[in-house]
């Protein structure tokens, strides 16, 4: 009998904390070399196919536990739903993919891992900051895979057009920039622009923008009270919001200003992504993962990606990261089996393959720390740096966001105002 590894342990005690049976244990614990295996899992998520069937095919030939292991991609417009509705007619998958913004909105489709077997001291010190949605009060709610951080992409000539040889490294360096950059035409419309910032609807990544420039700034959305309840907490103190909310919201909103030196967009321009690849945009914050897609669109971008930039003074050096983890359905037929073929995918070998596969960083802090060259090592920092909040619900907050922004560049609400008001609809989303 050959002796238990420590991940095989760290499995046993999982599976004590749920109760499963000990012969069953013993027998997925130990197994049969090769020839294990843990049995059929089925793995949905929003994430490339190939990339995944290929890591459980290499998985699999080192010892075969992962050999009924298979992955299905969906379609990410849909993917919510149809979950949802396969889960609730018992047709879903054994484990799926879950972002870290949907922790708390699906934390009652998953089986929960206890702290007695992963404690918080242990999940943080594995995974990265931005993974912390998947803590609750009682455990984990499912194990994180994959980071995908926010970054700055640049338009190399454009800048070079306006005088600048490097991109910003803090917030305020776009005044200037937006000066010298953004070009108009006789009428006054924009041709050429810096950012895409100040409005929503064709900002790809609005809320995730502002949302980082608030925790940048050492506030937050949502936090727990003393109580242990969820609250907002864009304008915590009676009568008003924090500066934080109030200095992010009205730096990004003054990018489309027209009365401003600064104005760069408007809501007539096309979505920022593509005004990116088309030339058009100098500067654009994106995910990680939009990197293959804009050099795809524009082989003749000469692009680039940086360092989120950051508030100058009294900040906090961060970006935003979307974490991907693997949450085992608690209406599964083999709960056991689903929770540790999360736990072999996530293993350090095989969150680095999928990592190599996806493009995008892992979430475990020993492989994101390990040394890597290019725009690879660039991710793997900005996801070392990233932070997350606890979004209770991410279409309803998106629809907060957008009427938080779209509230003060219309000029129908003063800055505090718009975030008053959001914070009162937060309050309504939490049931508060």
């Amino acid at each position: 009998m050959r002796k238990l590894s420590m991940f095989q342990i760290m499995l046993l005690v999982i599976f004590g904390g749920l109760a499963v049976s000990g012969v069953l244990i013993f027998a997925l614990a130990i197994g049969g070399g090769d020839t294990n295996t843990i049995g059929a899992v089925k793995i949905w998520g929003t994430l490339d196919q190939g990339a995944f069937s290929i890591v459980i095919r290499q998985a699999t030939e080192r010892d075969g536990q992962l050999s009924q292991v298979t992955y299905e991609q969906k379609d990410p417009a849909t993917y919510e739903s149809e979950l949802t509705n396969a889960l609730a007619s018992g047709t879903g998958p054994d484990l799926f993919l879950m972002r870290q913004d949907y922790a708390l909105k699906d934390a009652g489709k998953v089986a929960l891992i206890p702290f007695s077997a992963l404690s918080q001291a242990q999940f943080e010190n594995a995974f990265i900051e931005a993974a912390s949605p998947f803590l609750t009060q009682k455990g984990v709610t499912a194990v994180p895979l994959l980071a995908d951080p926010l970054i700055l992409y640049w338009n190399k000539d454009m800048l070079a057009a306006g005088g600048f040889a490097q991109p910003p490294k803090y917030w305020d360096e776009l005044f200037n920039m937006a000066q010298k950059i953004t070009t108009k035409d006789d009428t006054g419309s924009i041709r050429k622009s810096t950012v895409a910032f100040g409005e929503y609807q064709n900002v790809t990544n609005a809320k995730d923008i502002v949302a980082t420039m608030i925790l940048q700034s050492g506030s937050t959305i949502t936090a727990y009270d003393n109580g242990g309840h969820l609250t907002p907490a864009l304008a915590p103190r009676a009568g008003g919001a924090t500066q934080a909310s109030v200095s992010a919201l009205r730096f990004y909103t003054e990018f489309a200003d027209p009365s401003k030196n600064s104005y760069s967009w408007n809501r007539s321009l096309p979505e920022a992504q593509k005004a990116f690849a088309s030339g058009d945009v100098a500067l654009y914050i994106g995910y990680a993962s939009e990197a293959p897609l804009i050099a795809r669109t524009n082989p003749n971008l000469n692009f680039t990606a940086s360092p989120m930039p950051q508030i100058r003074t009294g900040g906090k050096t961060l970006t935003a990261a979307r974490v991907y983890a693997l949450g085992a359905s608690r209406a599964g037929k083999n709960p056991t089996a689903a929770i540790t073929a999360a736990f072999l995918l996530a293993s350090s070998e095989n969150a680095k393959a999928l990592s190599s596969a996806l493009g995008i960083p892992s979430a475990r802090r020993d492989v994101v720390g390990q040394s890597a060259q290019g725009t690879d090592d660039l991710f793997n920092k900005q996801a070392i740096l990233a932070n997350s909040w606890l979004d209770p619900d991410p279409e309803k907050t998106a629809t907060l966001f957008r009427a938080m922004i779209e509230g003060t560049t219309s000029g129908t609400l003063q800055v505090s105002e718009a975030i008053q008001r959001a914070d009162q609809q937060l309050a309504q989303i939490l049931g508060l």
